[in-house]
């Protein structure tokens, strides 16, 4: 049986971590990340290896030829064995984004933003899977792209993740939540961290911040894109369902009320995700600008199963008319 493109690359990182991990006594994920990037250079970057081993990873990287691959062949298959490794020790902020999920943010941004070139910033980019899914879809635009991710691993990850895809992005190995010197972006692309923030003293800095205990890091991750975003910017940011119903909901509420403008709220498939309560919505947030008018009525819809085509073409049709109605006047 031939194999997709998908499998062969798959097959190709599998294997080749596989061995990494064996001979380096390292996990899946870090042996990963090690064979993505002698994919990258071509060459093989770990002096420690034996020569057998040295000649056999020779051998699996000549068969490679990424230009071969489209960037979504590429993405998925390395994306594969991300998940691959992920089982392997799964910690619960470490969760990939539903592909599903990045595909609809990625048609999002593209109806929102008809600039030709934009910045993009994702605050907490993981393994840098959505916001390649969503670069994926920007077709012909020029785009500089930021990601910051606090863990070491997940962040080498999305660096080998976009140069295999070739892909400009600018990495910021740090806590998001400190001060970020990065310039302000058109669009922030976000599956916000659920949680409470450990750190009260750097909390007591946001508005959002909790009158006591721990504050929300999800409620600060909206506030810290909205500092980081210019007038008129967008967020397209993945929250629980239950965002506005928590005790600090009203904190937060406010802070939106003040800063932004909430041009939507679409819910996801509860099928999507392991529970009910782990089930999540896309809002669309606007930042405040001179120019920027409120939709007449903001865009709420309960999203299909996304393997239900003719429904998804449904609700596909329902925004198109929401966004000839309510079109806003900031380019």
């Amino acid at each position: 049986m031939s194999m997709t493109p998908v499998e062969q690359l798959f097959t190709a990182f599998n294997n080749t971590a596989d061995m990494l991990k064996e001979e380096l006594s390292c996990t899946y994920l870090e042996a990963l990340a090690e064979t993505g990037e002698n994919i990258f250079q071509e060459t093989v970057l770990q002096d420690e290896l034996d020569e057998v081993t040295k000649k056999r990873l020779e051998k699996a990287y000549k068969d490679i030829h990424l230009d071969a691959f489209s960037k979504e062949e590429i993405r998925k298959g390395f994306q594969l064995a991300i998940l691959k490794g992920m089982k392997e020790h799964i910690q619960p902020n470490h969760q990939m984004t539903p592909d599903s999920v990045g595909i609809f943010i990625g048609y999002l941004v593209s109806k929102f933003v008809d600039q030709q070139s934009f910045r993009l910033l994702d605050p907490a980019v993981g393994t840098g899977n959505l916001l390649a899914t969503v670069l994926n879809q920007q077709t012909n635009k020029m785009i500089e792209s930021v990601g910051v991710e606090i863990d070491d691993l997940l962040i080498r990850l999305a660096f080998v993740h976009a140069n295999l895809q070739k892909h400009s992005v600018e990495f910021f190995n740090q806590d998001s939540l400190e001060p970020l010197f990065v310039d302000p972006a058109d669009v922030v692309v976000c599956d916000l961290p659920v949680g409470y923030y450990p750190n009260d003293l750097r909390s007591a800095d946001y508005e959002v911040k909790a009158a006591e205990g721990h504050t929300y890091s999800h409620h600060l991750f909206i506030e810290q894109s909205t500092k980081h975003l210019k007038d008129g910017g967008y967020s397209f940011l993945l929250i629980p369902n239950g965002l506005f119903e928590s005790d600090q909901a009203p904190i937060l509420m406010e802070f939106i009320k003040n800063h932004l403008i909430v041009q939507g709220i679409l819910q996801l498939p509860v099928s999507l995700f392991k529970t009910k309560q782990a089930a999540k919505s896309i809002l669309i947030l606007q930042k405040n600008g001179e120019e920027v008018k409120p939709p007449k009525q903001a865009l709420l819809a309960e999203l299909p199963k996304l393997s239900d085509g003719p429904a998804v073409k449904r609700i596909l049709d329902k925004i198109d008319i929401w966004h000839q109605e309510n079109k806003s006047t900031v380019k």
